[in-house]
């Protein structure tokens, strides 16, 4: 049997400023959950300059900074779980270009929200999220708001649209849902704009049909997964925030192909990184 040490961990991005208590409580409640190492990664950019001036000196109050918010992570998660197999890492590079090496073997990689504008992610050199969020190799979980648990049945939310990515997005989705003993809702949001160039009732019976079959043949390995389906019209991003507001996860699929960073997320995975009320979850598309 292969031992956890040897399987994919979970990664959690460790911010310079202090560890995010939603994200750190996410990732090492989901490695505790599924047996799995608890990587911790904090990345220091190299200084461009004479390592020996200035930038050198900054370099190593970042350094030095950096070893003790891994550590100040370290303790909330074996507060936690005092048994989960916790490591820290600290390395030169750029966060984004860091975490995504570390996707390669990763289960999930876990970031917190810095709370950036759109202007702000393209423009910043902290932005993280929506970079390793668009190339990440796993599934990028950006906890952003909590989890909600008070609902009488806790559920997840997975955006189907008949695309192979939302077809791994249902799966990862499925996959969430039963660790958690929640239920799914999988929802499929009919753009506004086609209403008018289409016979809607013939349009409404084929999503219907499709998102049915998106979901149908993960009934045998997840019995206990109780599945809603629901074709709704109007803004992706809106109708699927809407639909996060009580929800313990969001789930969606990566679908944008070359370009910025935000182009390779795609829109929807983008636009409910600033919109959704609980963490949202992006799957790669299956070969990406």
């Amino acid at each position: 049997m292969t031992s956890a040490s040897t399987r994919h961990p979970v990664i959690l991005g460790v911010d310079g400023r202090e560890p995010g208590l939603l994200a750190t409580v996410w990732a090492a409640d989901e490695a505790a959950r599924r047996g799995l190492p608890l990587g911790l990664i904090h990345a220091v950019t190299v200084a461009l300059h004479d390592l020996d001036g200035l930038e050198g000196r900054l370099h190593q109050r970042l350094r030095r900074n950096g070893r003790e918010v891994l550590d100040q992570a370290a303790v909330l998660v074996g507060e936690r779980h005092p048994g989960l197999e916790v490591a820290g890492t600290l390395v030169e590079g750029s966060p984004a270009k860091v975490l995504c090496r570390a996707s390669a073997e990763a289960s999930f990689v876990v970031l917190g929200s810095r709370g950036l504008s759109r202007t702000e992610e393209y423009l910043s050199a902290y932005s993280v999220t929506v970079p390793v969020a668009a190339q990440a190799a796993c599934p990028v979980v950006v906890v952003r708001a909590p989890e909600h648990t008070t609902q009488d049945q806790p559920y997840l939310v997975v955006g189907v649209d008949g695309s192979p990515s939302s077809a791994a997005a249902v799966d990862c989705a499925f996959d969430l849902a039963a660790r958690r003993g929640a239920a799914l809702r999988a929802v499929w949001v009919w753009p506004s704009q086609l209403i008018a160039h289409v016979d809607e009732a013939t349009a409404l019976q084929t999503l219907r049909r499709l998102l049915a079959e998106t979901t149908a043949g993960h009934g045998a390995a997840y019995p206990d997964v109780e599945v809603t389906h629901e074709v709704v019209r109007g803004h992706p991003v809106e109708e699927l925030a809407e639909a996060s507001r009580h929800a313990l996860a969001v789930v969606v699929g990566r679908r944008g192909r070359g370009g910025f960073t935000g182009m390779r997320l795609g829109s929807v995975p983008h636009g409910l990184l600033h919109r959704a009320r609980c963490p949202v979850i992006t799957v790669p598309r299956p070969g990406a």
